[in-house]
């Protein structure tokens, strides 16, 4: 198995996960289809409760292990290393058991917690059946994840991102296969059709997991578990100390997250009732911000999902042989590739929102204006991922603890209040949502690093002045797009037109943009000459380079 650079890994780990966004988008539409409004709710209601038991049993873990293993490796502790990934297997197993069982005897309570007194919808059976079909995959997934984290600790990505293909895929096939049989062949009701569809992700756990047991097993001298190394000072008790005390910061804010979406879902829906809306229009509004609105913006917060992957274990290699100017070097970097990459996809696909949305989810004005204005969160989301992975990979865990929760608790109390004045105003109140939400992550932000920069003197100019400078391929790309949109006909009814519509727009706008911030040297500055020339080599086939 072939270790990866900084860059290399960041690219292969972000290609990866953006393919499976892309998966996880496209099986969307004819899902969606299928099981209609009040399917998507349900759908939507199950999984948000699933990520915050998985994030329970699991968040953290995987990447404490990513970075136990790193800095063991680092430092020649071979056994340690070795000891450190087992006690972790032991430790997420027990874990994942306890939760799973309290997910599946609580689903009932939940249930009755996310409906409260709306009626006219789904029912608290049908919730608390479709939550307990999804916390099988709590069984599975953490598992699934220390292994990853394994890989990942030993610069060892392309094995690890070939396990997410593998586990979307299989996923997919039962969500779409799945609900077809149960609707159209065994006619049954469409709880039981979300029911297995949300079972799809224990059944992609498994396959994925084989997969990278068979992986490791077949690498086994590579990975340090064939030789025999003489026994470390460092006892179980020490390494499994250390384990915990890395994931805990991981662990309190994936934790913090998922509730606050939660949260996020319950005051949405619990307003929006306040203000009269009918029930179908609740469930609507509510999941298009909290689960079918963010199935799309997927593509762009896999970015940080990819960055973190390499990131982390680049930033405790550097931090653990005290390489200050390398960590400043590879933070501006991740910095860098966040704005270059992230901010044109958000703005074009705000622009592009009414075609977009028809093309997922048929034509709807509210669902296409929601998702315009909600998009842009996912691009703070990316810069809080990389700033808050950066701290926590340095140890700064009561920065974590302070930055991260000061925004969280921020924009839980910005939340009604904001969403009264928007309303207040004769604004869709669900806005004030979107800006507390916003809000909230712009402080973390900027606490991190002002943290970053007091205790370690982190210079942030270079990212600074790349942003100055991409304002012009950005201004030019919206001139392309808002022109093209004028020119061009639709029809927000075909799926076909919305299609040719968003691929011509999309393909002239990223060659304005690519073209202008090339030109500018924007791009050789962030990814590099040498790599942006390998990467144009291969696709154009080695007939252009530069």
């Amino acid at each position: 198995m072939k270790k990866s650079s900084f860059v290399e890994g960041t690219i292969i780990a972000t290609l990866s996960i953006v393919i499976v966004k892309i998966l996880g988008m496209l099986y969307v539409i004819p899902f969606y289809a299928m099981i209609g409004v009040q399917g998507a709710a349900l759908y939507a209601y199950a999984y948000n409760i699933y990520v915050i038991f998985l994030d329970i049993s699991s968040a953290g873990l995987p990447i404490a292990i990513s970075k136990v293993i790193n800095e063991f490796n680092t430092l020649g502790k071979m056994d340690a290393k070795i000891r450190a990934y087992r006690l972790g297997k032991h430790l997420i197993s027990f874990i994942s058991v306890v939760v799973f069982l309290l997910l599946f005897f609580n689903a009932s309570l939940i249930a009755q917690v996310i409906l409260g007194d709306l009626s006219g919808g789904n029912t608290i059976e049908d919730v608390t059946f479709v939550i307990r079909c999804v916390s099988f995959a709590i069984l599975v997934i953490p598992y699934l994840s220390v292994s990853k984290g394994y890989l990942q600790g030993h610069n060892i990505v392309r094995e690890s991102s070939k396990s997410q293909l593998i586990e979307q895929i299989v996923r997919i096939l039962f969500v779409l296969g799945g609900s077809y049989l149960f609707l159209n062949v065994f006619h049954l009701s469409l709880t039981s059709a979300v029911g297995i569809s949300v079972f799809g992700a224990f059944a992609g756990g498994i396959s994925a997991t084989l997969y990278i047991l068979c992986k490791i097993r077949k690498n086994k001298k590579e990975l340090g578990f064939v030789e025999t190394y003489e026994k470390d000072d460092i006892s179980n008790k020490a390494i499994l100390k250390k384990i915990v005390m890395y994931a805990i910061p991981f662990i309190v804010i994936d934790i913090a997250i998922s509730i606050y979406n939660f949260i996020d879902m319950v005051f949405i829906l619990r307003m929006l009732d306040y203000f009269g809306f009918d029930a179908t229009n609740v469930e609507f509004i509510t999941t298009t911000i909290t689960t079918w609105s963010s199935k799309i913006s997927m593509i762009v917060s896999s970015i940080a999902a990819g960055m973190s992957v390499s990131l982390i274990p680049n930033i405790v290699e550097a931090y653990t042989l005290k390489k200050w100017k390398t960590v400043n070097f590879k933070f501006n970097k991740a910095l860098q590739i966040i704005l270059v990459v992230c901010f044109p996809m958000v703005v074009g696909l705000s622009l592009l929102s009414k075609p977009v949305w028809s093309i997922f989810y048929g034509y709807n004005e509210l669902g296409a204006f929601i998702f315009s204005l909600f998009i842009f969160i996912t691009l703070f989301f990316n810069l809080y991922m990389v700033t808050s992975s950066t701290l926590q990979s340095l140890n700064k865990f009561k920065a974590v603890y302070f930055s991260s929760l000061f925004g969280f608790f921020l924009n839980g109390f910005l939340d009604i209040p904001l969403m009264f004045l928007f309303h207040h105003f004769g604004l869709p109140p669900y806005i004030g949502a979107g800006v507390a939400t916003i809000l909230g992550y712009s402080s973390s932000i900027l606490l991190a690093l002002r943290i970053l920069k007091k205790d370690h003197d982190l210079s942030y100019t270079s990212v600074f002045q790349m942003l100055k400078k991409l304002m012009i391929p950005l201004c030019l790309m919206i001139l392309a797009v808002v022109f093209l949109k004028m020119l061009l006909p639709i029809s927000y009814d075909s799926k076909f037109s919305c299609i040719i519509y968003v691929g011509i727009i999309s393909i002239v706008g990223a060659v304005v943009y690519l073209f202008i911030s090339y030109k500018m040297g924007i791009l050789q500055e962030v990814f590099g000459k040498e790599y942006l020339s390998k990467i144009i080599k291969k696709l154009t086939f080695g007939k252009i380079s530069i």
